[in-house]
């Protein structure tokens, strides 16, 4: 008989808070910068009750949830309201202010075609109904923290993305895996800013890919994943800052070269590909060193990898040359 031991930052699955605990919300509102096209500093700051409904979509893949949660992975903390979860979100598609989940509505779910092409065996192209029925779907409780020094700790749904590379077959000559979110400027109005580099791309090494760790969500709370969290694909990947969780995938492409990331592009010396969190090392306009836990006064202390460092610190040894914190 296997006996499991809890890391020092681990609580135990029955003490985590309930979701229905957590009704309540307050509203946290942020400034953001546009100068030099970074995120701003102002502090989040609590204001007034908001008790707008939660929605979702009438998705077709609502029978699958909830869907067994995998005990492997617990939470030092309790989950985040689930109304401030879904309400409080970045999504530069539909604009750049947190409050954009009304707006993220006109998002259109199905049909969704999910492509992925590059160095495979053979490029396809899968309706996401048909690729849920493939993948071994599961719940994670996982930490999410923002580059803008805010977290959260939520249920995903979904299946590891160990799956999908193994789904796709890809030739010994792929290094990365690269993902692009759907482009759709007719319904999602922050798409027709030219100055942000669209589709929305992000990456990750074949290493970091088949971590298992690394996640696909498509689910949220044991129900379908709401539009504005990033339906029907979105990447979760715990250990790095928000901004490489990339949302609403439509396409995985294998390729040996690098992918240039769409933060990358705007702001490359402040947001960089390999994005992990550390408290030791500052964003130019802000310290890392703690976080704001939404729902929560006060702050707690950031940690290495967001906590995650057991799980992925091997894949960054002889890396030192590279910008591994940004």
């Amino acid at each position: 008989m296997s006996i499991r031991q809890n890391r020092d930052w681990e609580i135990k699955e029955f003490e985590v808070t309930s979701e229905s605990v957590y009704r309540s919300r307050r509203s946290l509102l942020k400034s953001m910068g546009m100068g030099g096209l970074i995120v701003g500093t102002a502090p989040l700051l609590a204001a007034c009750e908001d008790n707008t409904p939660i929605v979702y979509e009438n998705d077709p893949s609502a029978p699958l949830y909830p869907v067994k949660r995998n005990t492997r992975y617990v939470l030092d903390r309790p989950t985040t309201a689930e109304n401030l979860a879904t309400t409080y979100n970045n999504f530069y598609e539909f604009g750049s202010q947190k409050k954009i989940w009304r707006a993220a509505q006109a998002l259109p779910l199905r049909p969704w075609l999910v492509e992925i092409d590059g160095l495979v065996e053979k490029p396809i192209t899968i309706a996401i109904d048909d690729l849920l029925k493939k993948m071994p779907l599961e719940e994670r409780l996982y930490r999410f923290r923002c580059v803008e020094a805010w977290s959260m700790a939520v249920p995903w749904s979904g299946f590891a993305l160990k799956a999908l590379v193994d789904f796709a077959k890809p030739l010994g000559s792929a290094k990365y895996l690269q993902m692009e979110t759907f482009l759709n400027p007719k319904k999602a109005p922050g798409q027709r800013q030219g100055w942000y580099p669209w589709p929305y791309r992000e990456g990750l090494t074949i290493a970091e890919a088949t971590n298992e760790l690394a996640f696909i969500a498509t689910g949220l709370y044991g129900k379908p994943i709401p539009k504005q969290n990033g339906a029907p694909l979105r990447l979760a990947v715990p250990w790095k800052y928000g901004f490489k969780s990339v949302k609403s995938i439509a396409r995985f492409t294998f390729t040996e070269h690098r992918p240039v990331t769409f933060w990358e592009k705007v702001q490359g010396q402040e947001y960089g590909f390999w994005a992990n969190v550390n408290p030791k090392v500052s964003h130019r306009c802000w310290s890392q060193a703690t976080e704001r836990v939404l729902g929560k006064r006060g702050r707690v202390a950031t940690q290495l990898f967001n906590g995650y460092g057991d799980y992925v610190a091997d894949l960054y040894k002889g890396m030192e040359g590279e910008r591994l914190y940004t």
